[in-house]
C-alpha cells in the first residue's frame, strides 16, 4: 500500500530535501510551511506534494493541517517533524519573545505535531515519527542556549514518545544533524563554516540530502526494529 507522509518545514533546507526523498520513493506528500509560499509552491510543482500552510507552534493549526492531510490522503504513515528555527547571540541579550518563538516552534512545534498524528496512527495501529533534533541538543552549543534546549527537549520527547506508543505498533526516532549546509547556518559567516568543516573529521559540511537519507531508512524495512534512538550524521563533530 501507498505511503502518506506529512513533513512540516518543509519548504526549504532539510525538510525540502526530505519531500524530495519521499516522493522518489514513492509515498504520497504532504508539506506544511509558515513564510515560505514562493519555496513551497516551486517544491510543490516539482514534486507532486501537497503544500499546507501551517505555524505549528499553535496548536490549532496542527490540528487542521491534519484534517486537511486525512481529508486528502485518509491515512498518515509518515510524520517527520522538521520545522525549526535557530538563534545566535549571547543568552544575556536574548529578547524573551524570541526565546519564545525558539522553544513555541522547535519543542512546541514537534509535541502538537506528534499529538496530532497519534489519532491515525492509534487508530491503524501503525506509524514512523521522525523528530529533528541537533548535535547541539545533544552536547549543547555556545551562543546558542535556547535552540540547544529547545533540541535537548526534542530528544526527550522522542525516548518517551517511544516508549508509550511502542505497543501500538509505532516507531519515533530522533535525528541529531551536525552542521548542515542550510539557510540556518549561512548567518554563521563563510569563515566561520570553513572552520566548522575543517573540524569535522570527515572534513566538510552535511547536506540535506545526507539527512534526508536517514529519514528514508528509518521510514523503510531497516526501521522496523528501531525505536527510541537518535541517530547522528554529523560527519563525526560530535562522537
Amino acid at each position: 500500500m501507498e505511503k502518506t507522509a506529512l513533513v512540516t518545514g518543509g519548504s526549504r533546507g532539510i525538510g525540502a530535501a526530505c519531500v524530495r526523498r519521499l516522493t522518489t520513493e514513492g509515498c504520497r506528500v504532504a508539506f506544511c510551511y509558515k513564510s515560505s509560499e514562493a519555496e513551497a509552491k516551486a517544491l510543490a510543482a516539482e514534486t507532486g506534494a501537497l503544500a499546507i500552510p501551517c505555524d505549528v507552534s499553535q496548536k490549532e493549526q496542527v490540528d487542521r493541517l491534519l484534517d486537511t492531510v486525512l481529508e486528502k490522503f485518509c491515512q498518515l504513515d509518515i510524520l517527520l517533524c522538521a520545522a525549526g528555527v535557530a538563534w545566535q547571540g549571547l543568552t544575556q541579550d536574548m529578547a524573551p519573545e524570541k526565546y519564545r518563538e525558539i522553544m513555541s516552534v522547535d519543542l512546541d512545534g514537534a509535541f502538537f505535531s506528534c499529538q496530532a498524528a497519534l489519532k491515525p496512527m492509534l487508530r491503524q495501529k501503525s506509524g514512523r515519527i521522525i523528530t529533528i533534533s541537533s548535535m547541539w541538543g545533544q552536547v549543547g552549543g555556545s551562543c546558542e542556549v535556547a535552540y540547544s534546549a529547545a533540541k535537548a527537549g526534542v530528544i526527550g520527547l522522542t525516548k518517551a514518545l517511544a516508549k508509550e506508543v511502542g505497543p501500538s505498533g509505532i516507531t519515533v526516532n530522533c535525528i541529531a544533524p551536525g552542521v548542515i549546509d542550510t539557510d540556518m547556518v549561512r548567518p554563521l559567516g563563510a569563515g566561520t563554516l570553513s572552520e566548522l568543516a575543517e573540524e569535522t573529521p570527515l572534513g566538510r559540511l552535511g547536506t540535506p540530502e545526507d539527512v534526508a537519507a536517514w529519514v528514508s531508512f528509518l521510514c523503510g524495512k531497516g526501521g522496523d526494529f528501531l525505536t527510541g534512538q537518535v541517530i547522528a550524521p554529523n560527519g563525526g563533530l560530535v562522537i
